[in-house]
């Protein structure tokens, strides 16, 4: 857990209403799925505060602009959340919404993590129009997908894969299916579900044979860390399971100094007191692969990732990002 959100975690509810403040301008990126959240999100803070006026304001991210290039030749540092964090710190908005999956370990000076919502299902899923599972694929079978980690563990999984690069909106990618003439994408579980879209879903992919990426499934609200006000309003949002799983799993990739677009998965589950967390690091080829996971108690959850990324460390995962770096730096 990064500096911004342990003071998020630690400041408390605060009071559910200051003193001539009701009216919250939240900022979200432009797509359906975003808008989804945003509005889903601003539902549980109304529901708790029925006199709140809300005002949405959608920013356009870099990402979201550049849809013709791989995200890690874009550059790997907040892609998704960086103008709406800008637009945050100067006090346009009052508050963000964001995938976790997409936000750096590193929260800017001045801002926080003021707590997450429960998990969506944090998995993969598999779309296909001809086979039911990953491992039923015909030899060769083409896959739309962007995400550097679904291919390095699917090629690990079925070296004979071949994948073709995939961006842009759910209905974008679903058209592209059939467009493309792909044996199927593999897109998050999270979105198809928030969006109750209608797609020809075969498999949720187990985390035995792909892990999800960090955060992948659980909304973050982001807020500047001395706004108490704004604070005290997510606190009726918050699920700590959910927080405690992503903060060890944040945890586990800022150790390894890897961002949201490398081939590096994780997932942390909780159980009563108990957290258990799991994580991979694999060669862009697939041929290498290093994965492991640990348990304890879910109170040292920011531990157990650390724990957890240096002993994949030394079972090879240094090696293998170290050239990885190299060659997003010479391509």
């Amino acid at each position: 857990m990064t500096h911004s959100d342990r003071n998020a975690q630690d400041r408390g509810s605060g009071p559910a209403v200051h003193e001539g403040r009701k009216r919250l301008v939240v900022g979200t990126r432009d797509s359906q799925l975003a808008l989804w959240q945003t509005k889903w999100v601003i539902g549980v803070l109304k529901a708790a505060h029925p006199d709140l006026e809300v005002e949405i304001r959608q920013i356009k991210t870099k990402g979201d602009k550049i849809l013709d290039t791989p995200l890690p030749a874009i550059g790997d540092k907040g892609l998704f959340v960086k103008e709406i964090e800008h637009a945050l710190a100067a006090g346009e908005i009052d508050l963000a919404v964001h995938s976790m999956k997409d936000v750096p370990t590193e929260i800017p000076p001045g801002l926080a993590i003021a707590g997450m919502s429960r998990r969506a299902d944090p998995r993969d899923v598999l779309i296909s129009r001809s086979v039911k599972s990953v491992v039923e694929l015909p030899k060769g079978a083409l896959i739309g997908t962007s995400s550097l980690r679904r291919i390095a563990q699917l090629k690990y999984l079925r070296p004979d894969l071949a994948f073709e690069p995939i961006r842009g909106n759910l209905d974008t990618r679903l058209r592209k299916l059939d467009g493309l003439k792909l044996s199927a994408i593999v897109l998050a579980a999270a979105g198809l579900d928030r969006l109750e879209w209608e797609a020809p879903v075969v498999e949720r992919i187990s985390p035995e044979i792909c892990l999800p990426a960090v955060g992948q499934g659980a909304l973050g609200v982001e807020i500047r860390a001395d706004d108490a006000w704004a604070g005290s309003l997510v606190e009726s949002l918050r699920d700590l399971e959910t927080e405690t799983a992503v903060r060890a799993e944040r945890a586990f990739l800022g150790e390894l100094e890897g961002g949201c677009h490398v081939p590096i998965g994780a997932l942390g589950e909780v159980s009563g007191a108990r957290l258990r967390i799991s994580g991979v690091v694999a060669s862009l080829d697939g041929e290498r692969l290093v994965r492991g996971e640990v348990a304890g108690p879910a109170r040292d959850s920011e531990e157990l990732g650390f724990r957890l990324a240096q002993q994949l460390r030394r079972q090879g995962a240094r090696e293998i990002l170290e050239e990885l770096k190299q060659a997003l730096n010479n391509g």
